[in-house]
């Protein structure tokens, strides 16, 4: 699924990772998340790869501190 809307990447979260931030919400640090690191970071780039059909800023990514930072980035990139 192409993440056309902040809604739709929580549910990529979701159903790729079992993160539920539908209480949290997108602005959760991810340092927040006990299950969250690096790994899973490289595996949801590879998603959203795989998904837009274009590569993203890893370096940047790395950067972010919450979930709606992540998004942000993605969507920066057309």
């Amino acid at each position: 699924m192409n993440p056309r809307n902040l809604d739709e990447f929580l549910l990529l979260l979701h159903d790729e990772f079992s993160i539920d931030l539908r209480e949290r919400g997108a602005g959760t640090y991810l340092a927040d998340v006990p299950e969250w690191d690096s790994v899973l970071l490289l595996q949801l780039v590879t998603v959203l790869e795989e998904e837009t059909g274009r590569r993203l800023p890893v370096r940047s990514l790395f950067e972010a501190r919450t979930f709606e930072q992540i998004y942000a980035l993605v969507k920066e990139q057309g």
